[in-house]
C-alpha cells in the first residue's frame, strides 16, 4: 500500500491543485447530492413563503456536516482506499494530505456544522445530523469489513437530508418528512447494488463484505435490486398520498418507478458488467427527475 502511494504522489501533485484535492476529501459530488435533498426537504416542509435566511443556514450547516463527515470516513478507510483502483488516487491514500490535518479538518467541520445547525436553524435538524454522522462513522463504516447488511444500515444516514430540510423548515417530524425519507432510503440500495457488482473484484481485494463479494453468482445481488426497487415505487407515491404533492408528480412518479424497476429486472436477469452500469445511470436520471416533480407539484 505505502509503494502505491508513493508511486501515485508525484503524479497526483502534479495533475491536482489543492481545490480538487479538498472537493476529493469533502466527497463533493456526494456533497452536493446532500444539499439537493436538504433542499427539497426544505421547500417542501415551507408552509407560505420561503425564508431564504433560513435556506442558507440550513444549507451551510449541513455542507460543513457533511463535508466533515466525508473526511473522517476517508481518515477511516485510507488503508482499505489505496486497495481499490477507483479510490486510491484520494486524497489520503495518494499521499496528498496527511492523516493528522484530515482528522482535524473533519472533526472540526462536523462539530463546527452541528453547532451552527442548532443555533441557526434548530436543535431539532442538529440532532437529525449528529444521528446520521454517528450512524454514518461509527456503525455503517465499520460494518463495510463485517457483514453485507452494512448497505441497508448506511442507506439511513443516507436518508436524513431531506428529513433535516424537512425539520429545518417546519421545526418538527411528520408524517410527510418521513416519506422524504423512506424515498431517500429505499433508492440507495438498487443504486448501490449496481456499483458494488461493477467493483465487487476491488471491494474484495480490500476486504469489504458487500453482497456481490459473498454471492458470486450475483442471485441475491439481482433479487436485492428488484425487492427495493420494488418496495420504492409504493413509497415513492407517498407524498401525494399525504396531499404533499399533486397528481401531475403521482403519475410522474409512478412512471419513472416502473422505468427504474424494469432496469433492476433487466440487471436481476443479466447479471453483466453492462446491465449494473444501465441499473446505476438509469437510478442517477431517477432521483433528480423524481426530487424535482415534488417542487414542480407542491400543493401550495
Amino acid at each position: 500500500m505505502k509503494a502505491t502511494a508513493q508511486t501515485l504522489t508525484p503524479v497526483a501533485s502534479a495533475e491536482k491543485g489543492w481545490l480538487a484535492v479538498y472537493a476529493d476529501l469533502f466527497k463533493a459530488r456526494l456533497t452536493f447530492l446532500v444539499l439537493l435533498t436538504a433542499l427539497v426537504g426544505f421547500y417542501l416542509g415551507t408552509r407560505g413563503p420561503v425564508d431564504y435566511l433560513l435556506m442558507i443556514h440550513t444549507v451551510l450547516g449541513t455542507a460543513l456536516m457533511a463535508s466533515g463527515a466525508s473526511a473522517l470516513n476517508q481518515l477511516w478507510e485510507r488503508k482499505y482506499d489505496a486497495c481499490m483502483r477507483r479510490t486510491q488516487d484520494r486524497p489520503l491514500p495518494s499521499g496528498r494530505l496527511q492523516p493528522q490535518s484530515v482528522l482535524l479538518i473533519g472533526t472540526a467541520c462536523s462539530v463546527l456544522g452541528l453547532c451552527y445547525l442548532a443555533s441557526a436553524v434548530n436543535v431539532l435538524t442538529s440532532a437529525i445530523g449528529a444521528c446520521s454522522l454517528l450512524i454514518y462513522l461509527f456503525i455503517y463504516t465499520p460494518l463495510k469489513r463485517v457483514t453485507w447488511l452494512n448497505t441497508a444500515v448506511g442507506a439511513i444516514p443516507g436518508g436524513l437530508p431531506p428529513l433535516m430540510g424537512w425539520t429545518a423548515a417546519r421545526g418538527q417530524l411528520s408524517t410527510d418528512g418521513w416519506a422524504l425519507f423512506g424515498i431517500l432510503a429505499l433508492w440507495q440500495l438498487p443504486h448501490f447494488m449496481a456499483i458494488a457488482w461493477m467493483y465487487r473484484d476491488e471491494y474484495a481485494r480490500a476486504g469489504f463484505k458487500m453482497l456481490p463479494v459473498l454471492d458470486p453468482e450475483g442471485h441475491r445481488t439481482g433479487s436485492q435490486a428488484v425487492t427495493h426497487t420494488m418496495a420504492l415505487v409504493p413509497i415513492s407515491l407517498c407524498p401525494s398520498l399525504v396531499q404533499l404533492t399533486g397528481p401531475i408528480y403521482f403519475v410522474g412518479a409512478l412512471l419513472l418507478g416502473l422505468v427504474f424497476l424494469w432496469s433492476a429486472v433487466q440487471f436481476s436477469r443479466h447479471l453483466t458488467h453492462s446491465r449494473a452500469r444501465h441499473l446505476f445511470y438509469v437510478s442517477i436520471l431517477y432521483l433528480p427527475l423524481l426530487l424535482g416533480l415534488m417542487v414542480l407539484d407542491k400543493v401550495r
